[in-house]
């Protein structure tokens, strides 16, 4: 006897994509940093800047074309962090822009949105060819090789306000560096994702702290000595923190011991203090963070970090306006490294808040990602993404207010650099995708976060339908629930931690 059609499961309710409410914000997004850009103008001059047509346009395509991208080949994806990227890029053009007025043939501006147009175009063939994050995986060997020679180029090339991380030809120059962080975040998840089973559960404990075998941790401890060793060569303090801090955020996430922050902390105290008590240019930087007022008191004028602290001061709770303020006198690094100064300045501590708590946002979604993947690769891909962001926006933020000693970084998005523009928009693309893979639909665990699994549904209605009468006993031998955390290839089951929709997020054997 057949099935009628009451006893097929009910259809599961599909996982709303949100891209439309992604172009909404999109449009909110270039429409503040078009605002920002004339308010530049007519703060400066009381006039609307001739260029605002042809920039309000560039970026508008530059963010549809990103949204068709997705649309198209990553439907499922979060809505939120294309148009955050596009918002603190928008306003970061309009910041350098505004500091381009007070230099004389500055230039900066228009540079910095070709730049970025090749960082949108990288974003766009990232998601639109990149399928499945797991391809990554594959290549982690060939990822920290190509990492390990661009960080080793720039020591022959000649150093630039100090460090040696820049190589020129011609009339470009580029930052191998933030190319190699993205690469040896491949490399981290794939090791870690291979071996995290064995650096959890082997080796040896004294007291408290449990050590893995050191054929197990040798070879990630080995390529990050020779990155720090690279680093120091070259005397860039700010990327050899973000990749100690990386190595030690993705090794907590892959073991979950906490023994490892402490012992990151301890080395990093250890290190901090050796190449600043050894390295002229590193010591120059320390003395400078301990006594930012010293040149005043010696005669010679503020210096940099005491010039950004008077902007600090000058914006007050909610800022001078933009085109009104005097930032420009911190000097050659008013566009790079302390253009958050700027933005202190004349959007005040309001303002400041706002592009924080953008980045927080940034940074947050990506870990959500995280913790919604299933394959532990995908998992400490998208948290050593979203790693990068917030060591990189603290280090920067520091440096600047005076917290931690200068590094020499740019403020993602927000600061002038090619480099930095266009790999935050490869890590914004690779997050795209991790978001889209964590988000769409699975066959045999439901449509998604928030919708019931299809085992389950279909549990349901085979007990149903074998508790209906007698008629049909076929159906009764199959009324036996499945786990949801059950894999479809293996069969083997696991206890998991589900999410409200009941779908495994984190599995006891990936712990």
């Amino acid at each position: 006897m057949t099935a009628t059609t009451g006893d097929t499961p009910p259809p599961e309710p599909g996982l709303r994509k949100r891209r439309g409410v992604e172009l909404s914000l999109l449009v909110c997004a270039v429409l503040i940093s078009v605002f920002g850009y004339v308010s530049v103008g007519l703060g400066k001059y009381g006039a609307l800047p001739p260029g605002a047509v042809r920039y309000g346009v560039g970026l508008g395509v530059l963010a549809l074309l990103a949204h068709i991208a997705v649309r198209l080949r990553a439907p499922y994806a979060d809505p939120l962090l294309l148009p955050i990227a596009v918002l603190l890029n928008g306003l970061g053009l309009a910041l350098i822009h505004r500091l381009d007025l007070e230099t004389p043939n500055g230039i900066a501006a228009p540079t910095q949105l070709v730049w970025s147009t090749f960082g949108v175009a990288l974003f766009i063939a990232v998601v639109a060819f990149l399928r499945d994050h797991r391809a990554l995986q594959r290549y982690a060997y060939l990822s920290v090789a190509t990492a390990l020679v661009l960080l080793i180029v720039p020591i022959f090339y000649p150093a630039v306000n100090g460090a040696k991380i820049w190589i020129r030809f011609g009339g470009l120059s580029f930052q191998p560096g933030e190319f190699a962080k993205i690469l040896l975040a491949v490399y981290f998840a794939a090791y870690l994702a291979a071996n995290h089973h064995v650096l959890a559960y082997t080796g040896r404990r004294i007291r408290k702290l449990h050590l893995p075998t050191g054929r197990v941790l040798g070879p990630i401890v080995a390529i990050w000595l020779i990155s720090v060793m690279v680093l120091v060569l070259e005397r860039d303090l700010g990327t050899s923190l973000l990749f100690f801090g990386l190595f030690v955020i993705m090794l907590y996430v892959a073991t979950g011991r906490t023994g490892w922050i402490a012992v990151g902390l301890l080395l990093a105290g250890v290190g901090a203090f050796a190449v600043g008590s050894l390295e002229p240019h590193v010591h120059s930087r320390v003395e400078d963070w301990l006594h930012p007022f010293a040149s005043i008191e010696e005669g010679r004028g503020p210096g940099q970090l005491a010039q950004s602290l008077f902007a600090f001061a000058a914006g007050g709770l909610f800022g001078t306006g933009l085109g009104q303020g005097q930032s420009i006198l911190i000097g050659f690094a008013a566009k790079s490294d302390f253009i958050l100064a700027t933005a202190g300045e004349e959007l005040g501590f309001v303002g400041l808040a706002a592009i924080f708590m953008l980045y927080a946002l940034l940074v947050a979604r990506g870990y959500r990602t995280g913790l919604v993947l299933i394959d532990p690769f995908g998992r400490l891909l998208a948290t050593g993404l979203a790693s990068i962001l917030a060591l990189q926006v603290f280090v920067i933020a520091g440096g600047v207010m005076g917290l931690i000693p200068l590094t020499g970084m740019a403020m993602p998005f927000l600061a002038q650099g090619g480099s930095s523009v266009v790999t935050n928009w490869v890590i914004v693309a690779l997050l795209i995708r991790l978001s889209d893979s964590a988000r769409s639909p699975r066959p045999g665990t439901g449509t998604g976060p928030g919708s019931e699994s299809q085992s389950q549904s279909q549990s349901r209605s085979r007990s149903r339908s074998g508790s209906r009468s007698g008629s049909e006993p076929q159906f009764q031998s199959q009324s036996k629930p499945q786990s949801p955390s059950q894999s479809e290839e293996t069969g083997v089951v696991a206890p998991a931690i589900l999410d409200p929709g009941g779908r495994p997020l984190i599995r006891e054997d990936d712990q």
